[in-house]
């Protein structure tokens, strides 16, 4: 199950995927498969098929981005969320070995293609929630029980963290 709640930035992300699909890609494919298909016989002609193909591909994307963006709900930060894990926010946590890791709690629709973005349905996200700096947070999966430590809570990126301090 996945719930239905994502960033400000990735639904401008996904709304401009959508517009970049329907409004440049799809017709750019539509005239190669038209091209393509003026050519003749269709059946071996590799342009028309991969063109076809992608079309198809398109047409599904545009397809899942309609439905899921009437379906998600925009999480802006509020003032509240400060100093507690709350959807948004940008964790750092550490183990007992001392080894650490810096992610931010998103939406399942924006962990593709990032390597510092976790979904909140994680097991990771869900034992933050709500945690404070220098709690001890368990986490479960299959591979074992672990345990972490919260060092830090930000409700901006790491770039522009950077960019504040002096």
């Amino acid at each position: 199950m996945r719930t239905a709640l994502i960033t400000e930035d990735g639904f401008r992300a996904l709304k401009d995927e959508l517009e970049h699909l329907w409004r440049v890609e799809r017709p750019e494919t539509t005239q190669k498969v038209s091209w393509a298909a003026s050519l003749g016989d269709r059946s071996e002609n590799a342009d028309y098929q991969y063109n076809k193909k992608r079309l198809r591909e398109i047409d599904r994307r545009v397809r899942y981005l309609r439905k899921r963006l009437d379906e998600l709900r925009v999480v802006n930060y509020a003032k509240q969320q400060e100093g507690k894990v709350y959807f948004g926010a940008w964790v750092e946590i550490e183990n007992e070995e001392g080894e650490t890791k810096r992610f931010r709690i998103v939406g399942y629709d924006e962990i593709f293609n990032t390597q510092d973005y976790i979904s909140i349905d994680s097991p990771m996200a869900r034992a933050l929630l709500g945690k404070t700096v220098d709690d001890e947070i368990s986490v479960r999966t299959e591979a074992g029980e672990f345990y972490w430590y919260v060092k830090s809570i930000a409700y901006q990126s790491p770039a522009n963290q950077e960019q504040a301090q002096p």
